[in-house]
C-alpha cells in the first residue's frame, strides 16, 4: 500500500490529478457507449462509478468532485433518455445521488487511507532510525571488554554483549530469553528484594555478587545496574555491568590471612620477648649475689695474702677482680637493657641542647684530663622520654670517647641534620676508629662488638640500648664510618 501511494505521488505531478479526473470519466464513456450499442443494458453507472472511484483514491476530493460532474453529465447525455440531450428527470436524481454518494465514501476512505500510509510512513521511518541506533549502540557495547547484558523487569536477558560472552562462557543465543539469575546462579550480598528496592528509588545499585561460569568454575565480579525508563517513567529494563574482581578478591583474602599469621606472629614474638627479658632480668639479677662474693673475697685474698703469692698468683688474682668487675658491668647493663623494654616511657618536651650538657658531664670522668675538641652545634627541642634520650646521648658519647682514645688529637662534633617536617635527626661524629661498614648490621646487637676487647672496653650492649629506646619514640638509628676514619651515629625523635 505504501508502494502505490508513492507511485500515485510520482505519476500525479506529471499527469494533472484534475486530468485525471476526465480520463478516468472518459475510459469508463467509451466502453458503455460500445456496449450499449451491442445491446447491453445498466452497465454504465458500475463504469462510472469505478471511474469516480479510481479518482477519489488517487487524486483526492477536488478531483474527485469534477469526476462527479462529468460523470453526471455524460449519464444524462448519453445513458438518460432521451438520449443526447440534457434533461434532468426526476428518476435520473437515484442514479446521481448514488454517484455523488459512492464518490464521498470513496473519497472519506482515501483519506484515511492517506493517513493511516502517512502515520506507518512515519512509525517506519521512526522504527528505522531507532534500529539504527539501536545497532550503533549495541556494536559499541560489542567493543567493551567489560561485561554488559540486558534483562527486563522479571530478570530475562534481552541484550548479551561480546564481554559477557568472554566472562560467562555463554554464547549471545544461549543468554537471551534465559533468567540471568538462574542462568548465572547468582549470590547477592543481601536480600534481592532489597536491591530491587534500591534500584527503584535511586535508578542504580553497586555491588559485588558471585556467579558460575558455563564451565561450573566460580567468578566474582562487581557488578553495576542502571535502571531505564519509558516515556511514562515506568521502569522497563536494567543495564548491568560486570567486572571481573575474582583474581583482586582472592589476593584480598590472601592478604587477609597472611596478616592474621602476622598479627599471631607479632603476639608470639612480644609474649616471647617478654618472657626472654624477664629471664635476662630474673638471670642478672641472681648473678649480681653470687658475683658480688666472689669479687668481695678476692679482694680479702688480694688483701691479705698477697705477700703470700707468687708473682703468677698475684696476676691471677688480678685477672679474677678484672673479670669479676667486667661480669658486674654487663649485669648492670644487661638490666638497664632489659629495664627499658618494661618502663612506661614519660613523654615530655626535651631541651637537646641542656641534655647534652648533663650527658658531657656524665662521660667527663672518662676523658681522663685529655685535650678533647668538642663542637657542640645549635639543637632544638624535641619530645620524648628525657632520661631514655639522656642514656642515648650518654651512650654515644661514651662511645665517641672511648674510640678516640688513640687520636693525638681527638674531636667529636654534636649536632643536627635535616629530616622530615616531623623528626629531629641528631648525629654525634667523631674520627676515631671507626669500623668497617660491611659489618654495620652487627653494630645494634646485643653482645656484638666490632673491636678486640683488649683494645677497647665494654659490654657490646649500648647500641643496642640506644636502638630500642629510639625504636621506642617511633624514630631510626644509622651508623656511617670507615677503619680510621671515624665514625657518625645518627638517630630521630619527633618534634615537639
Amino acid at each position: 500500500m505504501a508502494q502505490s501511494n508513492s507511485d500515485s505521488h510520482k505519476i500525479l505531478p506529471i499527469v494533472n490529478r484534475y486530468s485525471l479526473a476526465v480520463i478516468s470519466v472518459a475510459l469508463a464513456v467509451m466502453p458503455a457507449l460500445v456496449l450499449q450499442h451491442f445491446k447491453f443494458r445498466d452497465v454504465e453507472l458500475p463504469l462510472l462509478l469505478f471511474a469516480i472511484a479510481l479518482t477519489a483514491w488517487h487524486a483526492g476530493v477536488g478531483p474527485s468532485v469534477l469526476a462527479i460532474v462529468l460523470s453526471s453529465i455524460c449519464f444524462d447525455y448519453f445513458f438518460a433518455p432521451p438520449l443526447y440531450a440534457f434533461s434532468l428527470t426526476p428518476s435520473d436524481i437515484p442514479a446521481i445521488l448514488v454517484l455523488i454518494s459512492f464518490a464521498v465514501l470513496v473519497a472519506r476512505f482515501s483519506a484515511v487511507r492517506r493517513r493511516i500510509e502517512r502515520d506507518l510512513l512515519q512509525t517506519q521511518d521512526k522504527l528505522q532510525a531507532e534500529v539504527v541506533e539501536r545497532t550503533q549502540q549495541a556494536s559499541l557495547l560489542n567493543l567493551t571488554h567489560d561485561s554488559i547484558f540486558v534483562r527486563d523487569m522479571s530478570h530475562v536477558i534481552t541484550y548479551w554483549n561480546r564481554g559477557a560472552e568472554e566472562l560467562y562462557g555463554w554464547a549471545p543465543y544461549e543468554a537471551v530469553a534465559k533468567r540471568s539469575h538462574d542462568l548465572l546462579q547468582t549470590v547477592f550480598p543481601m536480600p534481592i528484594e532489597d536491591i530491587n528496592a534500591e534500584l527503584l528509588q535511586t535508578g542504580r545499585w553497586e555491588g559485588e555478587v558471585r556467579r558460575t561460569k558455563a564451565d561450573g568454575t566460580a567468578v566474582v565480579v562487581a557488578s553495576r545496574w542502571s535502571l531505564r525508563r519509558d516515556e511514562a517513567n515506568r521502569a522497563v529494563a536494567i543495564m548491568e555491568t560486570n567486572n571481573d574482581i575474582t583474581d583482586r578478591k582472592r589476593r584480598e583474602e590472601e592478604i587477609r590471612g597472611l596478616n592474621q599469621e602476622l598479627e599471631k606472629r607479632s603476639a608470639d614474638l612480644q609474649a616471647s620477648n617478654k618472657e626472654l627479658e624477664a629471664f635476662a632480668y630474673s638471670v642478672s639479677h641472681d648473678l649480681r649475689a653470687p658475683l658480688r662474693h666472689m669479687a668481695g673475697y678476692a679482694e680479702l685474698l688480694q688483701k691479705n695474702a698477697s705477700s703470700a703469692l707468687e708473682d703468677k698468683g698475684l696476676r691471677y688474682l688480678r685477672m679474677i677482680l678484672d673479670s669479676a668487675k667486667r661480669m658486674g658491668n654487663l649485669i648492670d647493663d644487661l638490666l638497664a637493657f632489659s629495664r627499658i623494654g618494661r618502663t612506661e616511657a614519660q613523654k615530655t618536651s626535651v631541651n637537646l641542647e641542656q641534655l647534652v650538657k648533663e650527658a658531657l658531664n656524665e662521660v667527663q670522668p672518662e676523658t681522663n684530663g685529655r685535650s678533647i675538641v668538642w663542637r657542640i652545634e645549635p639543637l632544638p627541642v624535641c619530645y620524648g622520654d628525657r632520661s631514655m634520650l639522656r642514656l642515648v646521648l650518654v651512650n654515644l658519647l661514651s662511645n665517641a670517647v672511648k674510640f678516640t682514645r688513640p687520636q693525638p688529637k681527638p674531636e667529636i662534633e654534636i649536632g643536627c641534620v635535616d629530616g622530615n617536617k616531623d623528626e629531629v635527626v641528631v648525629f654525634v661524629r667523631d674520627n676515631g676508629a671507626g669500623f668497617d661498614m660491611k659489618y654495620v648490621d652487627k653494630l645494634f646487637g646485643v653482645f656484638q662488638r666490632l673491636h678486640h676487647v683488649d683494645s677497647f672496653e665494654g659490654t657490646g650492649i649500648g647500641l643496642a640500648t640506644v636502638q630500642r629506646i629510639i625504636h621506642r619514640h617511633g624514630g631510626k638509628v644509622r651508623a656511617e664510618g670507615a677503619i680510621d676514619q671515624g665514625a657518625t651515629f645518627y638517630f630521630s625523635v619527633p618534634k615537639i
